[in-house]
């Protein structure tokens, strides 16, 4: 259980850790991606469509439509969104609007020359501000995601589609943010946008993941073998690695055999391939990406801001 003092350390941390990812958000959004009417989908992308059409600032409509989803999950989902992701949303949204290239333009002339007043971007490429904006939109939420917080958006209808209608995660983020990234492209009568939506979209995934759970430099090995004791015996003596043995059960023909499972870094895959297929040329050997090892051999590779 942890003392008075280390929560509040932990707290401090998580709090100073979502604001700077809301700051990056905002960056993201206002300098790269609003500009170019870009969305990954989401509440920011209906929020493009409100700024285009009515003119009410970015991160206002998504503090707009980002309330009433909160009180659904309030109803709907209990407490899991607590303070942490409602402080992910509002600062998010706020440094969206503080953050605009047009307001900057009229309150700090140093940064005139570097502002396009075209787009009132930092870029006159579409395709520069579509990766830029991407990555800093996934490494954004990543921080936000890694410090227990959340931007809100549609996190929670997604929740919702799990929790009543078992929809999965990823089917529902698919069928939400499909839904949205077609309906900019319609509205704003350029199709092109869909296609750049999902290029963010998939961008952004991607960089979330590896900020929010590590790059995965490291690869676990199923190995299903009637040699597995030499196969044991030169992984641990020529790769210093560790094996787990279990019992496994094969589905068809009933029979019981050894599982070898082991953990190497990337460097060593090939190494592993060619001492397996020389014991055993009928060995069955499954990779999988590992995104983050803790224990002796292998040093840590996650963006961890909550270590204490």
């Amino acid at each position: 259980m942890k003392s008075p003092k280390r929560k509040l350390i932990v707290n401090t941390r998580d709090y100073i850790g979502i604001i700077f990812g809301a700051i990056i958000f905002g960056i993201a959004y206002a300098w790269f991606l609003i500009p170019f009417k870009v969305s990954p989908g989401g509440v920011g992308g209906i929020a493009q469509v409100i700024y285009n059409f009515l003119g009410i600032p970015a991160g206002t409509s998504m503090l707009i439509l980002n309330i009433p989803l909160f009180v659904l999950a309030w109803f709907f989902l209990g407490k899991q969104f607590g303070l942490k992701s409602f402080l992910g949303m509002f600062l998010g949204a706020v440094f969206t609007d503080l953050l605009n290239p047009e307001m900057l333009y009229k309150n700090f002339p140093a940064m005139r020359d570097y502002i396009n007043t075209q787009y009132w971007a930092f870029t006159d490429s579409i395709l520069l501000a579509s990766l830029a904006g991407s990555v800093l939109l996934g490494f954004s939420l990543g921080i936000i995601f890694k410090f227990r917080g959340s931007t809100g958006g549609t996190d929670i209808p997604v929740a919702i589609l799990k929790k009543y209608f078992g929809i999965s995660i990823g089917t529902g983020y698919w069928i939400i943010e499909t839904l949205i990234i077609f309906s900019i492209g319609i509205v704003f009568t350029d199709l092109n946008l869909i296609i750049w939506g999902y290029l963010n979209l998939y961008i952004t995934t991607q960089i979330v993941d590896i900020t929010a759970e590590g790059i995965p430099y490291t690869k676990g090995a199923y190995i299903i073998t009637k040699h597995e004791y030499e196969i044991k015996e030169r992984i641990i003596t020529e790769l210093d690695r560790g094996i787990t043995i279990f019992l496994s059960e094969g589905g068809y023909s009933g029979e019981k055999q050894n599982v070898l499972f082991v953990v190497v870094n990337r460097r060593q895959i090939s190494s592993l391939r060619r001492l397996v297929k020389e014991e055993d040329p009928r060995a069955f050997m499954v990779l999988v990406d590992v995104h983050d090892v803790m224990g002796d051999g292998f040093k840590t590779r996650i963006l961890d801001f909550q270590q204490t």
